[in-house]
């Protein structure tokens, strides 16, 4: 699972903070121990504002799950696909599947909750979020319910709520019981049906690619490790096949997918050799590569420098 920062929550808080329009300590939780990850659970129709000001919402670094009622008519965009919502909407984010949730109407209404994967597995059984069904990649996990379900998932929200603003001494432990049971609900549902492919279908594809390839970096320790390689790994996360990916790249960049990602290697290759004292070896795992062997062979084509004459 791609690391979740310290920054991208920071932002995250910056920015609700800005839509609430308080300082950031009154919205964050309390008794929440970083031996225990982070949540947190908002409304829609007081961090709303903002969105309505904006034509579209921007396409996000998201590094924590996120699982939202949505109450009002809206959009969501994935890669080639829309989703369109007339109603009541449960979505359900994953940091490695990027979205664009683009409100339709002035009237929303609902609540979302954040979390981090270690504040989940705590008490959880499974070795990680990734491995339910709901966050496989590959799925588009948002689901079009009615108002009866809507209710009962409000209600459940409400608890979240209640138990978040007590002083119960293992209030989280609780919680945490209550987002499986959110889980479980999207787990029953079927997908969402209203696919369409819309006129600028091959744009989104583009900018969600280029989401997923920069959300890769910055490589910040010599023990991180890219996730995603290949044309293939990129293509299962957006859902679309290989060669429609690569065709789209190429039609509006005029690069192939494996182009593009060589691209970006290189310019993170640079940026290590020259501002960090790792050695090659670490650099090239780093990467991807299996064998230092081949990151330098890789560098040298691109570049026509080894690794170490380009470092000196």
């Amino acid at each position: 699972m791609e690391n979740i920062t310290r920054t991208s929550l920071e932002d995250f808080y910056r920015e609700m903070a800005a839509k609430l329009g308080k300082d950031l300590e009154s919205i964050f939780p309390t008794g929440l121990h970083k031996d225990i990850g982070h949540f947190n659970v908002f409304d829609i129709a007081q961090t709303i504002e903002k969105a309505r000001t904006t034509s579209e919402m921007p396409y996000n670094r998201r590094k924590y799950y996120k699982i939202s009622l949505i109450r009002g008519k809206n959009r969501a965009e994935y890669a080639d696909k829309i989703v369109q919502i007339k109603q009541n909407a449960l979505l359900f984010a994953t940091p490695k599947v990027p979205y664009h949730w683009v409100p339709e109407d002035p009237n929303q209404s609902g609540s979302f909750c954040v979390f981090t994967e270690d504040f989940f597995i705590k008490s959880q059984s499974q070795a990680s979020l990734e491995e339910l069904p709901i966050f496989q990649p590959g799925n588009i996990p948002l689901f079009e319910i009615d108002d009866e379900l809507a209710v009962e998932i409000e209600q459940l929200f409400a608890k979240i709520k209640k138990e978040i603003a007590s002083d119960y001494l293992f209030k989280y432990d609780l919680i945490r019981n209550y987002v499986l049971e959110l889980i479980h609900y999207g787990q029953k549902l079927q997908p969402a049906a209203k696919l369409s492919t819309s006129n600028d279908a091959s744009l989104r594809v583009v900018s969600l690619f280029i989401e997923l390839l920069e959300r890769q970096f910055p490589i910040e320790s010599s023990d991180q490790r890219l996730q995603l390689k290949t044309a293939k790994d990129y293509a299962g996360r957006l859902a679309v096949h290989v060669n429609y990916l690569n065709k789209k790249l190429k039609e509006n960049t005029g690069k192939t997918t494996t182009e593009l990602i060589a691209d970006r290697l290189i310019q993170e290759a640079k940026i290590l050799l020259r501002q960090t004292k790792w050695n090659v070896s670490e650099i090239s795992y780093a990467l991807g590569f299996e064998e230092i062997a081949h990151f330098s062979n890789f560098f040298k084509r691109k570049t026509s420098f080894t690794p170490l004459e380009f470092r000196s």
